[in-house]
């Protein structure tokens, strides 16, 4: 027969609990929670870390191993209330610095706990001040140009600098440099959606932020600009998770680059799509000269560079720019339904597509056949082939679990 354990053997637990997530002991946090143990993570925590986890693995994986990849912290319960119903309420703080800003952390949180007829933890209920670990992960400041969130496996970059027609400046490659990287460190991703906010998706560099910031010289700061601007490009191009992006109004000038960087792209009608560097005596970045002769040829390539000649969306999608010409009204939501579709599907196997698509260029036949081969073998020993397979002669659709 169980018996209830009594409030002071309940405060007991929970030190022991918070004492073993600060050592990394997995045995003693496994004897410390129920088998059916279920925790419950702030909404809006970054990372997605936020959520139900059911199982101590799960709650291990998806938040206190990924805090303990992202910040330094320790989670110092200051307060033990026991409830009449048996449960215990814990008060304390997280403190400690996020690793790669180096930004302090000190967020308050209330913890609920539950316990089994053992004396177990069978639930944690947690509550937080979610603002305070993202601002911790931005370096102690939010983003500022752009809009970004990951939810129900999609992580979605919404350019942010509406008056300005998301014009490009320092502080915009800087943020889209840091949410490449946020985006490869998080493994629920499984799709991204690249957008923007007011008439038009990028019109491509800030020139009134090149005018005030030209006394140093523009070519120093070019540098300090487009280098963090094409790392960004750089990662998004090996992750795991397909890329959709939503053009409209104006895509200009190094702002194409978000469009070169998606695997699907929709454009709402009337869009144009425009190199912009002739004009302003500039040889152009942000992937333009490698991408574009090999979507729309090299001659069409050529005329749209050195004769500033715009793209129009009609051309665009003859030409292999694009995918879709979708009703302007209608973008956003046919593009998240896109994202959300993708992020449905394998992962595992659209990582190895992209990078098998990626690779072919620099291969012949023999070689790209010998890694079409090393990509099947390798996606064929998935959990999602399996239930496909399965799936298949049961003759239903499969779900995919993204691994």
């Amino acid at each position: 027969m169980s018996v209830e354990a009594r409030p002071d053997t309940k405060v007991a637990t929970a030190q022991a609990l918070y004492g073993a997530l600060a050592t990394g002991d997995v045995d003693a946090i496994d004897r410390l929670l129920a088998p059916d143990f279920v925790g419950h993570a702030a909404p809006g925590l970054p990372l997605a870390m936020g959520g139900t986890h059911v199982g101590a693995e799960a709650m291990r994986t998806n938040l206190w191993w990924r805090i303990g990849e992202h910040f330094k912290v320790r989670a110092e319960a200051e307060d033990f209330q026991p409830l009449e119903d048996g449960r215990l309420v814990v008060i304390g703080a997280y403190r400690g610095t996020a690793r790669r800003s180096g930004a302090e952390l000190d967020a308050a949180f209330v913890h609920l706990l539950s316990f089994d007829g053992a004396g177990r933890i069978a639930s944690l209920n947690q509550l937080t001040d979610t603002a305070a670990w993202h601002a911790a992960l931005d370096g102690g400041n939010r983003l500022q140009t752009i809009d970004f969130r990951v939810e129900d496996g999609v992580a979605t970059i919404c350019l942010n600098r509406p008056a300005q027609r998301n014009a490009i400046n320092l502080r915009m490659a800087q943020e889209f440099l840091e949410v490449a990287r946020r985006i490869a460190a998080d493994p629920s991703v499984r799709a991204v959606l690249i957008s923007g906010n007011g008439p038009a998706l990028t019109v491509g560099g800030d020139i009134a932020y090149f005018l005030e910031g030209g006394g140093e010289g523009y070519d120093r700061l070019f540098e300090r600009m487009i280098w963090p601007f094409h790392e960004a490009f750089d990662i998004l191009s090996r992750i795991e998770a397909p890329i959709v992006a939503a053009a409209h109004g104006a895509v200009a000038g190094g702002g194409m680059g978000f469009v070169y960087a998606a695997d699907l792209v929709l454009a709402a009608e009337g869009t144009r799509f425009v190199p912009a560097f002739a004009a302003i005596g500039l040889s152009g970045d942000g992937g333009g000269t490698y991408h574009l002769p090999r979507l729309i040829g090299p001659r069409r390539a050529a005329q749209a560079y050195l004769r500033n000649t715009p793209i129009s969306v009609d051309e665009a999608l003859e030409w292999g720019l694009v995918n879709e010409i979708v009703p302007a009204d209608e973008l956003h939501s046919r593009a998240t339904a896109l994202a959300r579709e993708l992020a449905q599907g394998p992962t595992v196997a659209f990582a190895t597509m992209r990078k098998l698509l990626r690779e072919s260029w620099g291969n012949d036949l023999t070689a790209q056949l010998a890694a079409e081969l090393r990509g099947t073998k390798k996606t064929g020993i998935t959990r999602d082939a399996a239930g496909a397979f399965s799936a298949f002669a049961q003759k239903r659709t499969p779900t995919f679990e993204g691994r």
